[in-house]
């Protein structure tokens, strides 16, 4: 119903009352042998069903009474009332199911396969058992589409009764994998990969010989065709390397397809595969072939684009050698939306390295320099989280933190703020010049992030820092009214003045212990001012260890994907599921959960998960023997040294709140009703984002 010749259709789109469409839909009589009066009343019916008028089910028996006109436009129309009104009016809708029948003989194939989808597609009891009779012997029908239309309605009836497993409806859809036709076979695959997604009992396998089958008439497939063959090529196993090898360099052809799906479940088969051969020059060789498709659907509409970015975040986390030379085409153009330009951001992040960081640098410079402040911030957060990757460039990225501090935007000298912060406990002891730049500019902030990491720097270097104790009472002016982050800073903060520098803090550090304990409701900051209390008052050269010691050093990936997560990611690549960089059955609760299958040829120990879990084993058997090797003098020293590494790996907060602990990790602890006292952790990297600039 498209507006034609003006808008001629667009007048069909007004409300209209039942009376008179009735009056239109029995018009014309005998004279009308094209039943122009009867389209244009049903197209008006139609458009007021489109637009929730409930008003139109009152023409049922009318509608009805128009299925038994041949004319394959009157069908259509009343075939799509039928269904979309059949659940409200089941009583008159079951009087259709005798002309639907009539329709399944009718010599014209579009005309049979139209009342086969219609049948199967209503989800009332009498059509469906109607339905399944007719779908076995259309199953077999001389047309392929009516074939390949019963195939897709298998589906359907299963979506609507899962006693269908019991009928040999799914064994005559498993025969059709042998039809001569590749559209068939190509349906009756997605109507199987469909059922096996919602089965628990069914189980879809296909051996090589059918694999191979499945991709020698790819070629012969309509675009959606290929997809779900491809789709489909994901439940095969491969019991042999060479098998893997072959499939992939087969289908490999298709990523040049110009349809972005048949690209992205191509891109997605290919990895798959890579997990079963062994060569790694053949696996190179594979992944060079998956960068210029990749790159090619940059040059898509921007949603396009940001799906396949999102997907290329996933592919370099697996497979990092895909895309590595490629960065230039991921610099932002002016025109791309904010969602694709920080998308962007996040691959030159991952992609930079020493051989282009100056070129990285100059973009970033530029892009610190935009209108929007989002993008700002994120583009000023890159150039710090690249000095904490690229150490031999740690000079040059705080030279342009510096540079961009001195245009002094509160947003960026906020930012910078916060990753210079960073830089410091990456790079302690070193850098200290800059201290006095970032002391310029304390008045420029006013955000809880921003202030607790300057906070941090003044408590960290106040030995180093000639004013730290005015400086820290400045912050402390508003002690009261400051959000809990900035206040947990300050206490420590206060504590390492003292510790570092006993007769400028020895007047604050009882002033915000008092405050700290007496005149605040939160417990974390209460616990950690009483901690500190007895601390001080018990041994200050056990406070000055503690307060004071060696934290571990961070690391500019610690916000990449779990492995398990990224494994299972990686099987998913092209689905929604990838937007959101989330396990499936976190975006999709109903979704099956996917993971390599067991088989000679799987590459076990070239898979990310299988390296966890060595290091957490080699971890504990490490700790294990330092257990029992700590005694004498070294137990104060073990002890600290165990307890930060326990409070390191359970992450409680997300923010750094100047104690030393680090940032990024999963918030979302869950206490259980029926034990309160027990807190369970969720699973490392299950809530992650895998956003690398957070």
């Amino acid at each position: 119903m498209s507006a034609k010749d003006g808008g001629g259709d667009s007048k069909l789109f007004s409300r209209g009352k039942v009376a008179e469409l009735r009056i239109e839909l029995n018009s014309g009589g005998k004279k009308d042998k094209n039943y122009s009066a009867k389209k244009i009343a049903l197209k008006r019916i139609v458009a007021n069903m489109t637009m929730s008028n409930n008003d139109m089910v009152a023409l049922f028996p009318d509608i009805i009474g128009c299925m038994t006109i041949p004319s394959l436009e009157i069908k259509k129309m009343s075939f799509l009332y039928l269904v979309n009104y059949a659940r409200v009016r089941p009583d008159i809708a079951t009087k259709a199911i005798p002309f639907l029948e009539m329709d399944m003989d009718d010599p014209n194939p579009l005309v049979r396969a139209l009342a086969l989808r219609t049948m199967a597609y209503i989800h009332v009891r009498e059509f469906v058992e109607a339905a399944a009779p007719i779908v076995r012997v259309m199953l077999r029908d001389s047309d392929p589409y009516v074939r390949k239309t019963a195939a897709f309605c298998v589906a359907k009836l299963y979506d609507h009764d899962r006693q269908v497993e019991q009928s040999d409806l799914i064994d005559r859809l498993n025969a059709l994998l042998r039809d001569d036709n590749p559209t068939v076979v190509a349906s009756a695959l997605a109507a199987l990969m469909d059922i096996w997604e919602r089965s628990d009992t069914i189980k879809l396998t296909i051996d090589y010989n059918n694999a191979s089958k499945m991709v020698s008439i790819l070629p012969d497939c309509s675009e959606w065709g290929q997809t779900y063959i491809l789709e489909a090529l994901m439940s095969y196993v491969p019991q042999e390397t060479g098998e893997a090898l072959l499939l992939a360099e087969r289908i490999s052809p298709r990523l040049s397809h110009s349809n972005s799906s048949v690209v992205l479940t191509c891109i997605r088969v290919m990895l798959y595969l890579m997990n079963y051969m062994a060569d790694q020059r053949q696996i190179s060789a594979l992944c060079k072939k998956l960068s210029p498709p990749l790159v090619t659907l940059l040059a898509k509409g921007p949603e396009v684009q940001y799906l396949a970015l999102r997907n290329a975040l996933l592919i370099l986390q697996r497979r990092p050698e895909v895309l590595k030379n490629d960065i230039r085409v991921f610099f932002c153009k002016y025109n791309d939306p904010i969602y694709v330009k920080v998308t962007k951001l996040e691959l030159i992040f991952m992609l930079a390295n020493e051989n282009n960081i100056d070129e990285v640098l100059t973009e970033l410079r530029e892009y610190a320099t935009e209108i929007d402040v989002h993008f700002v911030r994120k583009a000023v957060r890159a150039i710090g989280k690249l000095a904490i990757k690229i150490e031999p460039a740690a000079r040059q990225c705080i030279d342009v933190l510096l540079e961009l501090v001195s245009t002094k935007v509160t947003y960026i000298v906020q930012e910078a703020t916060v990753v210079i912060r960073n830089i410091f406990r990456k790079y302690p002891n070193q850098y200290e010049s800059i201290i006095s730049t970032l002391c310029e500019h304390l008045d420029s902030l006013d955000e809880p992030e921003a202030k607790a990491a300057m906070v941090w720097v003044i408590g960290q270097y106040a030995d180093r820092i000639e004013n730290s104790d005015a400086l820290l009472e400045d912050f402390l002016y508003s002690f009261a009214e400051e959000p809990v982050e900035v206040q947990l800073a300050l206490l420590t903060a206060t504590v390492k003045l003292f510790i570092q520098r006993p007769t400028k803090g020895q007047e604050l550090v009882p002033r915000v212990l008092k405050w700290a304990t007496e005149e605040t409701d939160n417990p974390d900051l209460r616990d950690r001012a009483y901690m500190y209390w007895r601390l001080l008052s018990t041994d200050m050269n056990a406070a000055k260890q503690i307060v004071m010691g060696q934290k571990p050093a961070i690391t500019a990936e610690a916000e990449q994907l779990e492995p398990a997560t990224l494994e299972e990611m990686c099987l998913n690549v092209g689905t929604l599921a990838t937007v959101y960089l989330k396990p499936v059955q976190a975006v999709f609760r109903s979704a099956r959960p996917r993971k390599l299958q067991d088989s000679p040829a799987l590459q076990k120990q070239n898979l990310t998960t299988v390296g966890v879990t060595e290091q957490k084993y080699q971890g504990q058997q490490h700790q294990g023997q330092q257990h029992q090797g700590q005694q004498g003098t070294n137990d104060l020293t073990q002890a600290i040294s165990d307890a930060d590494a326990y409070f390191s790996a359970m992450r409680i907060d997300r923010v750094d709140d100047g104690f030393g602990g680090g940032g990024g990790g999963v918030t979302g602890y869950v206490v259980s009703a029926h034990a309160p006292q027990a807190v369970m952790q969720p699973a490392e990297g299950g809530g992650s984002n895998g956003d690398l600039l957070a």
